[in-house]
């Protein structure tokens, strides 16, 4: 599992290891790790052009000692000072004893159109808001020039702890990230100025604590979730998901619904609403009644709200049942918090963020900008495991704890239906027994592992999505 920690948390670990370590010992694990990528990156290092953008601190420190070692290397390297009184004093003696040499401002852009690579220390993790007008004038023709960019251990201007931009902000393409990754580097929009992410062990995962800020599920995980059948199973032991979705308007939903619940391992999924004529049509399998959720029979799990509409009346009995809910779409708008909070069984709420801002009473760039903060605040707020779709989707549980962060996906989700199949995945993996923290953040990460094989690079179809989900499980198990 790859975990993320926020910047206090990193900052106690790295003093108690360098009480541990001789003086400046960690600093040079962290320039080692940051040369060694750059040298990686370029390929050949001797003759390349290195600028590195240096700020005040640590941070800069790092870029310093990392040039000095490639400058060691036959690199020509030279440092653009942003603050040259308060440039790490030792790095840059450093940097002068292997060939290289500092800069001010003046003449910065030149040297920037000239590299080959651009290594970014302006800020460190500690910083807040975005760049200062010198910095951020240089992280533009950063931008605008043919180097590659090098972020150490964050792009300057983002947020470390919640993944917010909020101003000007260097896009790199590499972030060289020591110790741990930051939540930052997982969550949008921060994850895209990232670009590609590269963790350097410094040993600090000895001294970090056992619980995370963030954790993102990898194969290894998600195959340790995946409910098997057992040679005593059955139809009835391995769950049954009943799907309360759909409307004359709407009866796409609960067939892509009923779709996905069929892919999630569940024994058996019961269908209930005004679409059953459409969802028997394409999936005969499906145990339909006219007769409301409170009288369709067992189930071990329910799934309520894709294009339901305006029926508050299966939502209101779904509620009070005593099984784990999902609630979704329609659901999420006609659902009631203090019923939400009354409930004693599980409750999985699946919001986009329009419909997170809705709930929250907020604009919807205000969740997309603080994802981590709305997730986290909606689930506090309801008293409900809250998965937030997005380009960073996010499962927040209600007790609080590690967030977990999806690491698969694709642009090409962004389709209509894609997130119907995503609530009868998870709902037929709440039926099988999972949690909702668990039952949410695996249907999120096989959805998204889907959605990246059905589309190949091309556009796709809901349908499309519901349809690789085996071939997407079975990646999982095989891995």
């Amino acid at each position: 599992m790859r975990t993320a920690y926020n910047v206090d948390t990193v900052r106690t670990a790295e003093r108690e290891l360098m009480e541990r370590l001789p003086e400046g010992a960690l600093m040079q694990r962290a320039a080692a790790g940051l040369a060694a990528a750059c040298a990686d990156l370029l390929g050949r290092v001797y003759g390349r052009r290195v600028v590195l953008l240096v700020g005040s601190g640590d941070n800069g420190g790092d870029a310093l000692y990392a040039g000095a070692r490639l400058a060691r290397r036959g690199a020509g390297v030279a440092a653009v000072l942003l603050a040259p009184e308060r440039a790490h004093s030792a790095g840059l003696a450093a940097l002068r004893r292997a060939g290289g040499r500092a800069a001010g401002i003046d003449g910065a852009e030149r040297l920037i159109e000239e590299a080959d690579l651009l290594l970014d220390g302006i800020v460190g993790i500690g910083g807040k808001g975005g760049l200062r007008p010198d910095a951020a004038r240089l992280a533009e023709v950063a931008e605008r020039s043919r180097a590659a960019v090098v972020a150490v251990d964050l792009p300057s201007g983002v947020d470390a702890d919640t993944g917010e931009v909020r101003g000007a902000a260097v896009q790199a393409d590499l972030t060289v990230t020591f110790g741990t990754h930051k939540p930052g580097l997982l969550i949008d929009p921060a994850r895209e100025y990232a670009g590609s992410v590269r963790l350097v062990d410094i040993g600090l995962r000895a001294v970090l604590p056992a619980e995370a800020e963030l954790e993102a599920l990898q194969h290894a995980d998600v195959r340790r979730l995946l409910p098997v059948p057992t040679g005593e199973s059955d139809k009835y032991r391995r769950g049954v998901v009943g799907i309360a979705a759909g409307s004359a308007r709407y009866p796409g939903a609960a067939v892509l619904a009923v779709y996905g619940a069929l892919r999630g391992g569940a024994g058996a999924v019961r269908y209930v609403g005004p679409a059953a004529d459409a969802v028997i049509a394409r999936f005969p399998e499906t145990l339909v009644s006219d007769r409301g959720p409170k009288q369709a029979g067992r189930v071990q799990a329910w799934v309520v709200g894709p294009g339901a509409g305006d029926d508050a009346s299966a939502v209101g009995e779904v509620l009070a049942s005593d099984v784990p809910v999902l609630i979704d779409a329609d659901g999420l708008r006609l659902a009631g918090r203090d019923a939400v909070r009354a409930r004693t069984a599980p409750t999985l709420m699946t919001p986009h963020a329009g419909e997170a801002a809705a709930l929250l009473g907020v604009p919807r760039a205000e969740v997309e900008g603080a994802r981590l903060a709305s997730a986290r605040e909606l689930a506090g707020r309801y008293g409900a495991t809250v998965l937030l779709k997005g380009s960073t989707t996010l499962v927040a549980d209600a007790g609080g704890g590690a967030v977990r962060v999806n690491p698969t996906g694709t642009a090409w989700l962004a389709t209509a239906g894609s997130g119907d199949v995503l609530s009868g995945l998870a709902g037929s993996l709440l039926a099988s027994g999972l949690s909702a923290l668990d039952a949410g953040s695996t249907a999120a990460y096989l959805h998204g592992l889907a959605g990246r094989f059905a589309a190949d690079g091309a556009p796709v179809g809901a349908h499309d999505v519901a349809e690789a989900v085996p071939a997407a499980w079975r990646d999982v198990r095989d891995a």
